[in-house]
């Protein structure tokens, strides 16, 4: 394979934690009432259960619950001889209260977390329909790629990344939109559709980027019905043409790639920096083609901003070049593996960010491509 697959975001609890939180309360407000008996009165905290419950689940456990809670709260007063008076019938107009007041608190969560739930759906629907699964090579050129989706629910990014089979060479390109959501997700498809065509048709690399340049200027700000969006991409596009021991990379504000020869590990920072896709007419920048030795054995890492930006609990970031260094005698798909599982490990479940990876192995033998669904 050479996608290492994305783990899926996490869900809400389980239906036994959901229920069981708000049992427990009810079970340790009721015990320890009947324990201290008249020294200490604690039934009126059995109102945070039908809160609790509201919090965790849907209108009808909540209204289970809550009838839990005012059934043992009931009981408990008559156990200890509080029925009937002012402060029983107080706790219990209370519980009341707040379960009422509850219930429609809880049917307007439930509907939002639906509408979030559908549109997380559409926005990684349109991700992976734009983001064509990687051939595991092209030529002399072995590949892995992943991507990571930030743990937050509903803002899915645009992180994207393609690679192609040219007339002059494979050609990549991997890069981050700003901004979340669905209009990042089509503004990714929009500059994914331009490097498509333009990859094949344009000579020069920085002639792609040029197109990509005006795909931003154009279509995107069309897309958001803008006379000026701030919406632009950072990216980085590298051509491995064929017989030829080199990279030719195009950096547009994304970080360096990095080279691993052996166990040596190396950023590649950029002789003349490029503006982001979108803004460089703005500032009137031109792409600079930068060219590094690329030979059998080499792997380059490619990376989004997702991959090194990820803290942990410390606050420290993630050290991309460290792991890298540490799995660079692993097979390339295992080395995708692992640094995928770093990140994980290193931000405690996923970063707040999108991150993707693709990384590419120079190697020696015919040139021809191979997709994942040939055999």
């Amino acid at each position: 394979m050479s996608e290492v697959p994305s783990p899926l975001r996490s869900g809400s609890a389980s239906p036994a934690a959901r229920w069981g939180a708000p049992l427990c309360l009810l079970a340790v407000v009721a015990v320890t009432d009947l324990v201290t008996g008249d020294r200490l009165h604690v039934l009126p905290v059995m109102a945070a259960v039908p809160v609790l419950a509201a919090a965790l689940n849907g209108v009808g456990v909540t209204a289970a619950l809550a009838g839990a809670a005012t059934a043992t709260t009931a009981l408990v007063q008559l156990v200890q001889g509080r029925w009937s008076t002012e402060t029983g019938d107080v706790t219990i107009l209370t519980l009341v209260v707040v379960s009422l007041a509850g219930l429609p608190a809880c049917s307007v969560r439930c509907r939002r977390e639906r509408r979030l739930r559908q549109a997380q759906s559409v926005a990684d629907t349109a991700r992976q329909a734009a983001l064509r699964p990687l051939p595991r090579r092209m030529g002399t050129v072995h590949m892995c790629a992943t991507y990571v989706p930030a743990r937050s629910e509903g803002t899915g990014g645009g992180d994207f990344y393609e690679a192609l089979h040219t007339p002059y060479g494979v050609r990549v390109l991997v890069g981050d939109i700003q901004g979340k959501g669905l209009s990042a997700v089509a503004a990714s498809a929009t500059l994914l559709g331009s490097f498509r065509e333009a990859a094949h048709e344009e000579e020069c690399l920085a002639d792609v980027c040029n197109r990509l340049e005006t795909s931003a200027t154009r279509q995107i700000r069309a897309l958001r019905d803008e006379p000026f969006s701030e919406r632009y991409a950072t990216a980085v596009l590298v051509e491995l043409p064929h017989d030829e021991p080199v990279a030719r990379v195009i950096h547009c504000g994304q970080p360096e790639p990095l080279r691993v020869r052996g166990d040596k590990v190396s950023a590649h920072t950029p002789s003349a920096p490029g503006a982001p896709i979108g803004l460089a007419r703005l500032v009137g920048a031109e792409p600079v083609t930068q060219t590094i030795e690329f030979r059998p054995g080499d792997r380059l890492l490619l990376y989004t901003n997702g991959f090194i930006e990820a803290r942990d609990r410390g606050g420290r970031h993630h050290d991309l070049g460290a792991h890298a260094h540490a799995r660079s005698a692993e097979p390339l798909e295992d080395m995708v593996r692992g640094l995928r599982g770093d990140l994980l490990r290193h931000s405690e479940g996923g970063p707040a960010d999108d991150a993707a990876l693709v990384v590419l192995e120079q190697h020696t033998g015919p040139h021809r491509a191979s997709y994942p669904w040939s055999r």
